[in-house]
């Protein structure tokens, strides 16, 4: 991976974005300036032309290019981020004309994840979608692509590789599916043995920078690093929580989604974010205080439902009630909790939501086990948990977790 060597110091950067009224152009180009942002970057001017198209040679039209230029002079910038994926040869025409380095959204979120990127799987991941987005621009792109050197774009497996040709590309494209797989495999083995296990499951999904990490760490002291940044974490982190009716549950965080996530990073994370899809429940996690709470909301479920997890239960957890300023607007109920994760508050309320919302496999009960059933005893400890135990005089006194197999036996020593 190369060292960014600027990195102590903010690139300075403008941000450009053609508005064909296809998105959002103002929300997404605020939503770059975040990205942007995490990426080291010192946004100092953004430029949004209304047009009916994109121009195929410069994605945007000769005359506001010049204004561009104007402006990337006067404020010393020596980067363009487009808010849009950019061809090969518009990249080189558009660097032709600005004479500054221009690299695309696309890149920009690839960059982001190559500094996040941790795990052997999350760093194979990163790399096989930045091998898939270069191979289609390496003719169009000449020299520009095979720059090689520190700044925002320019980071990430695979960089030193830039000069290649397409059949070695290919190649590391197989290569990186084939490692792929087999961590696939492992995970699916995983998850399967859990399953038999029965061991419950809940993933924590939502958009970037709503506080999923904060809130794992905060049930489980996980350690998974917290910041006020756009994808903060990248790498899958499990850890159990104890759960009000005696059970416990396997709490994951997955990669945060923005809007128009990259094609080739949806396909390339898909493993991380299948943990969703194998999940007894999903807790969709959004910020209280965001003014776009709703449609981030949106891009989360539309995500879920093409990963096929329409039947999965699932709870929408308001998180950062301590900064909204209209937290009464939302109302709680068995699919709705209102937390904060920084301060700890609402968690026992979300607990129980995530007991209820779990399928049934076993129950806590109280129970007079006549001292001739012990071995009833022994079933009880061996598939589900006996929080106590005292003799009495007819038999064993126990509060216990019950396995959904065993209930109908128990019910015989209810007490």
């Amino acid at each position: 991976m190369f060292e960014n060597k600027t990195e102590d110091k903010p690139t300075k950067t403008v941000l450009a974005c053609v508005d064909t009224g296809e998105f959002d152009a103002e929300a997404s180009i605020c939503e770059l300036e975040e990205l942007a942002q995490t990426a080291n970057a010192e946004v100092v001017g953004k430029l949004i032309q209304k047009k009916t198209s994109y121009d195929p040679a410069t994605c945007m039209g000769a005359g506001r290019l010049e204004e561009l230029k104007e402006q990337l002079a006067a404020l010393e910038a020596e980067l363009v981020i487009f808010d849009h994926e950019l061809s090969g040869v518009q990249v080189r025409n558009i660097e032709n004309i600005l004479d500054v380095r221009v690299i695309d959204r696309t890149t920009l979120i690839l960059d982001i994840f190559a500094q996040r990127a941790k795990t052997k799987e999350g760093k194979l991941q990163v790399e096989l979608a930045q091998q898939k987005y270069r191979l289609p621009r390496l003719t169009g792109m000449g020299v520009s692509l095979s720059r090689l050197g520190g700044g925002i774009g320019t980071r990430g497996p695979g960089e030193t590789k830039l000069e290649t040709d397409k059949r070695h590309i290919r190649r590391r494209i197989t290569y990186l599916e084939t490692e792929l797989e087999e961590l696939k495999k492992h995970r699916t083995f995983s998850r399967s043995r859990r399953r038999k296990d029965g061991i419950l499951s809940a993933a924590i999904v939502g958009y970037t920078n709503v506080g999923k990490s904060t809130l794992l760490n905060a049930l489980t002291d996980a350690g998974v690093l917290a910041e006020d940044k756009l994808f903060a974490t990248l790498d899958v982190t499990s850890r159990a929580v104890a759960l009000p009716d005696g059970r416990s549950v396997l709490l994951t965080d997955t990669v945060g989604l923005i809007r128009r996530l990259p094609h080739n990073l949806v396909e390339a994370f898909k493993s991380t974010l299948e943990e969703a899809a194998s999940a007894d429940v999903i807790l969709n996690v959004q910020d209280l205080s965001s003014e776009e709470r709703e449609q981030q909301a949106e891009v989360t479920m539309q995500l879920l439902s093409e990963l096929g997890c329409d039947d999965i239960p699932k709870i929408n957890v308001m998180n950062k009630s301590d900064a909204a300023l209209y937290p009464d607007t939302v109302f709680e109920d068995d699919h709705t909790v209102i937390i904060s994760a920084k301060h700890h508050s609402g968690f026992d309320r979300l607990l129980e939501c995530i007991a209820r919302n779990l399928p049934e496999t076993a129950v806590r009960m109280k129970l007079l086990v006549p001292y001739d059933k012990t071995s009833f005893i022994n079933r009880i400890r061996a598939e589900g948990k006996v929080f106590s135990e005292e003799y009495a005089e007819n038999g064993t006194i126990l509060d216990a977790l019950v396995d959904i197999k065993l209930r109908k036996e128990a019910e015989e020593y209810k007490i």
